[in-house]
């Protein structure tokens, strides 16, 4: 078994050839093709607090074959896919050749999509797909106006800008790198593309002008806190992520004055019924052809040196992980 193992805190991640599979412990056994990395595997591989057991296999998404399983709901041959979890903070992930997973999170994979394809969307496209669950079944049409994405550049958030123009929002996107990554989120559906420091430039009052239907929200902190205040009546903002800080300086005004809803999305523990309904959602309404053009593929050696890349926010799009290679 090839896999990437942290073996204390504070240790350096090490790639072996032939890693002791006993330390695998689940109901079902599963051939690793594909992961991927996110953020949260950065924070692990750069040992910034996600890791809580050791030793331990980084690595948030998995995607494969169930070789052998104790659970009647899988079979030796069915391709399969998990995002969360625990894998890679708790249990063992996706950075390996070989998993042991619990059955309860566990997806058949859908068979319009591919294990490479599976993996590209990842934890980062279920996300975006639970976030645009949350704005839809709050009540959310087209028509209600402008929804806004931050992080756009990111996985999760390019991802959602391409969910929401699909299905017909008109979609802003909020990025640091507009030069860069402009015309390829106009490409995804964004209407129109802005700075990030747009958000963090407003005045910090809790009540500002009124400019979003809905947002998704990756950021957290400040940022978020401006987007609540530029929240329209009734709107409803989908918050999945922290990237700049966990806090949340703002008061209860958005909530009470506007009825604005922040709508908690966690991707780790979600059900399998929403499990399931989110990845049936990617199979219909994603498109694979604009995921390619988001994705890049590197072997597992490869990932070591975009930790900190990636922490950076130096990583656009997604970064399949071949565990094979």
């Amino acid at each position: 078994m090839r896999a990437i193992l942290i073996e204390s805190e504070g240790a350096t991640p090490r790639l072996l050839e032939d890693a002791d599979e006993s330390l695998l412990d689940g109901a079902v056994a599963v051939d690793v093709e594909y992961s991927s990395l996110n953020y949260k595997d950065g924070m692990a591989l750069a040992g910034r607090g996600i890791v809580r057991r050791h030793p331990l296999i980084p690595g948030i998404d998995l995607v494969g074959t169930v070789t052998e399983s104790a659970d009647g709901r899988f079979a030796p041959g069915d391709a399969v896919v998990l995002n969360g979890d625990g894998i890679g903070e708790t249990r063992h992930g996706g950075f390996a050749t070989r998993a042991r997973v619990r059955p309860d999170a566990l997806v058949h994979l859908p068979e319009s999509i591919s294990p490479a394809r599976a993996a590209a969307i990842g934890t980062a496209g279920f996300t975006a797909m639970l976030a645009v669950h949350r704005l839809e079944d709050a009540g959310l049409t087209p028509d209600d106006g402008d929804v806004l994405v931050t992080g756009a550049s990111g996985g999760a958030g390019s991802i959602a800008v391409a969910l929401l123009a699909a299905r017909g929002h008109r979609v802003v996107a909020a990025t640091g790198r507009q030069e860069e990554n402009g015309e390829l989120l106009r490409a995804l559906g964004a209407a129109e593309v802005i700075d990030r420091d747009e958000l963090l430039a407003a005045d910090g009052r809790p009540l500002q002008s009124q400019r979003w239907a809905a947002a998704v929200d990756g950021v957290g902190s400040a940022t978020l806190a401006n987007v609540l205040a530029q929240t329209r009546w009734g709107g409803t903002v989908a918050a999945y992520g922290l990237a700049q800080g966990p806090d949340l300086p703002t008061t209860v005004l958005p909530f009470i004055l506007r009825q604005v809803t922040l709508a908690g999305v966690n991707s780790v523990d979600a059900p399998r019924a929403a499990r399931e309904r989110a990845w049936a959602g990617l199979a219909a309404e994603l498109d694979l052809a604009l995921l390619d053009s988001l994705t890049a593929t590197v072997g597992l050696a490869g990932v070591l040196p975009l930790a900190e890349r990636i922490l950076a926010g130096q990583v656009s799009g997604r970064t399949v992980v071949d565990v094979r290679a």
